[in-house]
């Protein structure tokens, strides 16, 4: 009887810790695109990820190439869908953008990173 609760418990816990491990926040999909080049100015900059994240500990940021930060400063996760972030962006000239990215997941793991968009 020992043993076979023995086993059991070792079975649950060989299936949670890979979960618990790959928890991690990571960007699904954005808009504009990763590295894309589009033909107008977008008015926002969204970075779906493929797990909920800690609003409060989430941020995004917009600059020009010469490290000028573009974005209206109002980054928010939307409370309808807490796997997206979102900032809103002025009207902007042609040029190459950089997106910055810094989230917490749910299970307060931080991943962070970057890319590039151009508007012709």
């Amino acid at each position: 009887m020992l043993i076979t609760r023995v086993l059991l418990f070792l079975f649950m816990i060989i299936l949670i810790v890979p979960s618990v491990a790959n928890s991690h926040a990571y960007p699904d999909h954005a808009d504009p695109k990763v590295g894309s080049t589009i033909n107008g100015a977008p008015t926002y900059v969204r970075i779906w990820f493929d797990s909920a994240l800690e609003p409060l500990f989430s941020s995004i940021s917009v600059e020009d190439m010469q490290g000028k930060k573009v974005d209206k400063g109002d980054a928010h996760v939307d409370p309808n869908d807490l796997m997206l972030l979102e900032v809103s962006l002025p009207p902007l000239p042609a040029g190459t953008y950089h997106v910055f990215w810094n989230v917490v997941a749910r299970d307060t793991h931080r991943t962070m990173g970057y890319y590039t968009f151009t508007i012709k």
